[in-house]
């Protein structure tokens, strides 16, 4: 339906709805904003911060807004075809549904994780048929996760999985350049094996002394004794050892980092300094495990610009791969970043909306757009209205401008009321939350009040009608999300409202949780 049909269509709703005149106005002035740029991905920041990425990995999603490429390849046992799995859109998440297509049926493994950079470091397995050696191919589908809502593929590595990329001129540092790494892992699958790691590698699979290497370090093993606690740490490879700090002896602030997901994060300047950070990468910011000084005997280092993904420097060419771990994302960049840039890839992983849970979509950090399940209204969604702050529905296609498919995209976020309810982030103008006032739907900037936090928590429900979701009212249990007349409110099932109507409400107040527009 055009923007003119619309139009009509509200026109006629809108003398029955009372309150709601001035949206006309205000929707003729939306229809004529600007899109916003699109969200970014931790290479644009890395970027940004001046340090390029020369490796960026992951089978989960996009570190590149503007990535369109593949992520990663499988190939299935039953005839040994190979097929790419890339993303439901350009700059997000990966598309799994081609994979359990693909893979139906039979057993699929992982063989490669493309270089999302361009630059040509894309891992393949150690293993015949990859880049010869020892191991294998790790299993495609041992552990399903959920990212922003979506299901998504881990890289589960298990002993005798590997995987390695040269590239001369791919442009990872070499000798004593400076260079950042950081990768998304778990918690609950690692060992003591050596070496589950990401990062920097010789290039002739031997281990070629101090500083040869310059890689994270995931797990339990506790290389030079001395340790404090279990782990897994967050650890620096850099050849003949893994440290925990800047020497031999055991860094007492280093942490145990036994989350779901992790991040990890390494940076070395090649010459005196390196520092260490962890943290849930779900949310909240990262803890400093060390800054200072490289150990010595280690520097200047020795870098060669080869890439290692699930072992250490010297395998695994006639030798398997002892470690287990899993790796969801990760990036390797050139130069030394700041902790600005840091804190905001940290920032950017947790709003990506890791989670096990790969049925909810209303996982914080998920965007989703809420389609009507109303018969008249079925390619509508509930939208804001750049002119003004009010919520209505409104027909979006494929063919609609950015900047509807922008107003029709929301972030999920935890209630600001109650986390174990959700808020509504607009994925257009953050900061601005749908909220209820008076009854009806509004987009407001979060006030920081406890009635702001109430109005704009909502809770989600089987649907009423038996279709989809429904979206109670934090505040007002009794009343749900609802469209009237084409104006978003919350509504009971009868009362004096016009909007309670109980005509058609069960319908009115369920939603399709469906792929974001934006």
């Amino acid at each position: 339906m055009s923007m003119r049909s619309w139009l009509r269509r509200i026109r006629r709703a809108l003398p029955a709805a009372g309150t709601t005149a001035v949206l006309v106005a205000g929707l003729l002035v939306g229809g004529a904003t600007a899109s916003q740029a699109a969200t970014q991905g931790p290479c644009d920041i890395y970027a940004a911060g001046g340090t390029p990425c020369v490796a960026a990995h992951s089978t989960t999603r996009a570190l590149f807004a503007s990535y369109s490429g593949p992520l990663y390849q499988v190939q299935r046992t039953s005839d040994g075809r190979l097929q790419d799995v890339g993303m439901l859109a350009a700059g997000g998440v990966a598309d799994a549904g081609a994979q359990d297509s693909f893979c139906a049926g039979t057993a699929c493994t992982i063989t490669r994780v493309y270089d999302q950079t361009g630059g040509g470091n894309t891992l393949v397995y150690q293993g015949p048929g990859g880049t010869g050696g020892a191991d294998s191919a790790a299993v495609a589908n041992t552990e399903a996760l959920s990212v922003g809502g979506r299901k998504a593929y881990a890289l589960y590595i298990n002993p005798g999985n590997s995987y390695f990329a040269y590239n001369p001129a791919g442009g990872v540092p070499t000798g004593s350049s400076p260079e950042g790494e950081y990768m998304v892992t778990s918690g609950t699958h690692v060992n003591g094996g050596c070496c589950f790691d990401y990062g920097n590698t010789e290039i002739d699979h031997k281990a070629d002394g101090n500083g040869a290497m310059d890689a994270i370090n995931f797990g339990t093993e506790c290389w030079f004794g001395g340790c404090s606690g279990t782990g897994p740490w967050v650890q620096a490879d850099l050849e003949n050892g893994l440290f925990s700090g800047g020497s031999k002896t055991w860094n007492t602030a280093q942490v145990s980092q036994t989350s779901r997901f992790v991040t990890a994060m390494l940076k070395n300047d090649g010459t005196a300094r390196m520092a260490l950070k962890g943290a849930d990468a779900r949310s909240g910011g990262l803890t400093q495990l060390y800054s200072g000084t490289l150990p010595g005997g280690w520097s200047p280092m020795h870098k060669q610009g080869a890439v290692i993904l699930g072992s250490g420097g010297d395998c695994c060419q006639t030798n398997r791969n002892a470690s287990a771990g899993t790796f969801y994302e990760g990036a390797m960049v050139k130069g030394y970043p700041s902790d600005a840039t840091d804190a905001a890839v940290q920032a950017n992983i947790a709003a990506a909306g890791y989670s096990t849970d790969t049925t909810n979509p209303f996982v914080p950090g998920a965007k989703v757009s809420l389609q009507a399940t109303t018969s008249c209204c079925t390619g509508d969604y509930l939208r804001h209205d750049t002119g003004d702050d009010r919520v209505v529905i409104a027909p979006v296609t494929s063919g609609s401008s950015a900047v509807d498919k922008g107003n029709a995209t929301w972030i999920v976020r935890a209630g600001l009321a109650d986390s174990s309810c959700v808020s509504f982030e607009s994925a257009d103008t953050p900061g601005r939350y749908l909220r209820h006032y008076a009854f009806q739907l509004h987009l407001q900037a979060d006030a920081g009040t406890g009635q702001f936090a109430a109005d704009a928590t909502f809770c989600a429900k089987p649907g009423n009608s038996g279709t989809g979701y429904s979206l109670q009212s934090f505040n007002f249990p009794a009343k749900y999300i609802r469209h009237y007349r084409l104006v978003g409110y919350i509504a009971g099932n009868g009362g004096t409202n016009a909007w309670d109507n109980p005509s058609s409400w069960a319908q009115d107040t369920s939603w399709l949780a469906a792929a974001p527009w934006s």
